[in-house]
């Protein structure tokens, strides 16, 4: 009976050392989801400048519509997709959310007699994709917890050379949208061709009174690449808020479920416990009553 009771409570020890590395690893994630959250904003001002510049410059420029990444293609026979993971697990469901989405577009693809083109960011995603043979064009792992400008501007910069090349007729990006620190979506969105409602003047806009040095389809053929540079980094930026949001809520979740277990398992100890004394008093009662017996028959 005492072995059972040992057995217990190395149990109930070890679940509390786990207790405290979820809570820890729990606290660690919130204060980074800030950091996330603040890197987040301040990029925002920056791609919304951008985006506008285009406008204008496109409101004035004749031949904006003729631009190799504005203009998309009748034929679409190679598709490029850009799949954000993270580097670490221990965060829920966020790595299976994004890969699901990036494998039904794959599959769609496929099934429409489309060439494929993976580019993965993250461990988790490049062992997924790689363990089921998926064809990997590129991958980068050790930026997904905190992504640097730079990271998105040698990616974007394959993708722009691979679509004017024609090597691919269309890219699509896989991220997951941080809407909030308790809700996250794997979401997908084409990153090129770029979109026309996204660059192009609003119907009715009036054209600003610029004078442009160069002419402004120089600058709108520089500018377009650093959009798609921009976007990437927005996504990156987005799905590092959503790791450290969804590792948060896992490891709270982890952690509640742990303190719940130490009591099931405290009282499973003490019962076990309970059982031992009262083992023992019925031992110690047997035996003085087999004492008793033995004295009254001499």
């Amino acid at each position: 009976m005492g072995a059972k009771f040992r057995k217990t409570q190395k149990r109930i020890d070890s679940i509390r050392s786990t207790t405290k590395i979820t809570r820890a690893m729990e606290l660690v994630a919130a204060s980074r989801i800030v950091k996330a959250q603040q890197r987040l904003v301040r990029a925002r001002p920056y791609a919304m400048r951008i985006q506008q510049a285009i406008r204008e410059l496109a409101g004035v420029s004749e031949v904006a519509a003729e631009f190799p990444l504005l203009k998309p293609r009748d034929d679409i026979r190679s598709s490029g997709f850009v799949v954000i993971t993270s580097d670490r697990g221990l965060a829920g469901s966020y790595n299976s959310g994004v890969i699901g989405v990036a494998a039904d577009l794959i599959r769609d693809a496929r099934r429409a007699g489309r060439e494929t083109r993976l580019h993965v960011v993250g461990k988790k995603g490049l062992s997924f994709f790689r363990f089921r043979g998926y064809p990997i064009a590129s991958h980068v792992a050790g930026i997904s917890d905190t992504p640097r400008f730079e990271d998105a501007e040698a990616l974007g910069e394959r993708l722009v050379a691979d679509f004017v090349s024609g090597g691919l007729d269309e890219v699509r990006i896989v991220y997951t949208d941080f809407q909030s620190s308790a809700r996250q979506v794997a979401t997908a969105t084409q990153l090129l061709p770029i979109r026309r409602q996204d660059v192009e003047p609003s119907p009715g806009a009036i054209a600003p009174l610029y004078e442009f040095e160069p002419e402004p389809a120089a600058i709108l053929s520089l500018l377009l690449p650093r959009y798609v540079n921009t976007v990437v980094f927005a996504c990156l930026l987005e799905s590092a808020a959503s790791e450290h949001a969804a590792r948060r809520r896992a490891m709270k979740a982890a952690t509640e479920n742990g303190e719940e277990l130490v009591k099931v398992y405290t009282r499973i100890a003490n019962r076990d416990r309970q059982a031992e004394i009262t083992g023992e008093i019925m031992e110690v009662v047997a035996g003085a009553e087999a004492l008793r017996e033995r004295k009254e028959a001499s």
